[in-house]
């Protein structure tokens, strides 16, 4: 390997890439590289799955990107937290675990990443599980990423009351949401181990470690790559206040996320072409799509006073926090041991739906996700919201500096169709809790509030309240030879280049019907087999 320290040079140490320098280095043939903007993963806060908040809501753990004002939010700027640190996003996020719908996949091969459908990807799926539940020829128990389900479902009421009202209002009762059918109510999935977050660095980067074929550089800042023609053959980053290049003899994978790849194609001369000579960047590649097709789900907090003292509402105090941080600190149990996330649903909007389109988080507490209560007393909510929205976006750097922040608007609600949407969602979500099992908890609806039912109405609610549910994806898209706007081929290639693959959530066509962690993992297992097939 002349000038090559590696093999093969990973940036990002994050859902995806973990889980490819795990795989990329097992039959001991290659060296790789694993290089990470942030620092170790090392702390409680990650570790403990109900402090998912701070790791969140910090620096340390956080790149702490923020949209540009949303046009059609009232301009609103809306929080868009990425991890920075081992394990990346899966080290700050709320871990649950949802693959998405079987038709996603097939949606993606019909948008041109031919290979991509269901039956493709299910083998993946199932080789990075090790799930606790009943075997089935659609789950796998071998597999480094711990799944379970309902850690503390009978420790409170509210849980299964919730998923009795889904029934009660005619939707079916679904125990495994993972399986062979995604529709209905039901306890959710999460990734805990033993109490303790189970994020792809647990799960595929620290049983790599002790391998002498894996090195891997924390806290260093990635500039761009460097090209040789058309070929990359270099990462150039910043370390200790010094500029360093390492060269890679085979490729270089950017797993940098939906915000940090289009951002390092950009930076490295891949993009479109007009914009980044009006930066002062030399061209290696006129790519329209960096960048864009960026999606995104939103969703609101539809909450409820409750007339019994049973939720965590009553666990905010000082004295309460304390004794559930100890419980979970000598026994890895208790309330400190799951996210709270216990029961979940997905169900159509409408009967005509192919799949479903709406999905639904139940949190036994009226809190948002930096921690803050609405009011004092008790109370419980539901994350709910559309999943498969029209509106796009995009990433687009601003400079050449590799330190400044690219500009961030996802065009929320840009679509009709998404207005209308966020209509159905509101009026399906208050039937749900209205329904007569949750009749001896329910106090008075704290929001939207009884008094928003109009379309009007229910469109300016939406537009002033709406958060992100931390989703971004799509903006590397994988597309077929004839899309202008396909960054990678079937194979995760950077077209237009050599040498260079992008492994991420910015990858999919279309976003999933679901939290993005897991079809992350499932893309960089089935990326780990496309690559090492082509040098083996």
């Amino acid at each position: 390997m002349p000038r090559s320290q590696y093999h093969f040079i990973i940036v990002g140490a994050g859902s995806a890439g973990c889980v490819l320098a795990n795989r990329l280095i097992a039959d001991g043939k290659h060296k790789v590289l694993l290089i990470e903007a942030g620092g170790s993963d090392k702390s409680l806060f990650v570790k403990m799955p109900s402090a998912l908040s701070y790791p969140m809501n910090s620096k340390r753990f956080n790149w702490d990107f923020e949209t540009q004002p949303e046009p059609f939010l009232n301009n609103r700027k809306l929080h868009c937290p990425r991890g920075k640190g081992l394990g990346g996003s899966s080290s700050i996020n709320g871990m649950v675990y949802v693959r998405g719908n079987a038709k996603d996949f097939d949606e993606w091969e019909a948008h041109g990443a031919k290979g991509w459908n269901y039956e493709n990807c299910l083998p993946y799926f199932k080789k990075m599980e090790n799930w606790e539940g009943e075997d089935s020829q659609y789950r796998g128990g071998l597999g480094p990423v711990t799944v379970n389900r309902g850690n503390n479902m009978a420790l409170n009421p509210l849980y299964q009351a919730f998923i009795q009202a889904g029934v009660q209002a005619g939707y079916p009762e679904n125990l495994d949401y993972n399986g062979a059918r995604q529709e209905g109510f039901g306890p959710m999935q999460m990734n805990v181990d033993k109490g303790i977050r189970a994020s792809s660095a647990k799960a595929y980067l620290d049983p790599a470690r002790s391998r002498s074929n894996l090195t891997v550089i924390k806290k260093a800042h990635v500039k761009r790559m460097l090209f040789e023609g058309r070929k990359a053959v270099a990462v150039e980053f910043e370390k200790s206040g010094k500029t360093q290049r390492v060269d890679a003899a085979k490729e270089i994978i950017l797993s940098a996320g939906s915000i940090g790849s289009p951002q390092l194609l950009q930076l490295s001369g891949i993009g479109n072409a007009q914009h980044l000579k009006s930066l002062g960047i030399d061209i290696v590649a006129d790519l329209p799509g960096v960048g864009h097709n960026l999606q995104d789900h939103l969703e609101v907090y539809f909450q409820y006073k409750c007339l019994q003292p049973i939720t965590l509402n009553g666990k905010l105090n000082l004295f309460a926090k304390a004794l559930i941080g100890a419980q979970w600190l000598f026994f890895r149990t208790g309330l400190g041991a799951t996210n709270h996330f216990e029961s979940c649903a997905f169900i159509r909007s409408d009967p005509g739906r192919k799949w479903p389109d709406i999905q639904y988080h139940f949190l036994p507490a009226a809190i948002r996700y930096d921690g803050k209560a609405p009011f004092k007393g008790h109370g419980y909510q539901v994350h709910v919201g559309p999943n498969k929205p029209k509106s796009r976006g995009s990433v687009i750097i601003k400079s050449k500096d590799s330190r400044e922040k690219p500009d961030i608007l996802f065009n929320y609600l840009q679509h009709e169709d998404d207005i209308m949407d966020w209509r159905k969602v509101i009026r399906i979500t208050r039937n749900i809790l209205q329904q007569d099992a949750l009749k001896p908890y329910r106090g008075e609806e704290i929001q939207p509030g009884k008094n928003v039912e109009s379309d009007e109405d229910i469109d300016a609610w939406v537009r002033q309240n709406v958060e992100s549910a931390y989703h971004p994806s799509c903006t590397c898209k994988i597309g077929a030879d004839h899309d202008k706007q396909a960054v990678l081929d079937p194979r995760c290639r950077v077209r237009g280049v050599e040498g260079l693959r992008v492994v991420d959530a910015s990858v999919f066509p279309t976003i999933t019907n679901g939290n993005l962690n897991a079809p992350t993992m499932m893309v960089a297992e089935k990326a780990a087999d496309l690559i090492l097939a082509a040098y083996n």
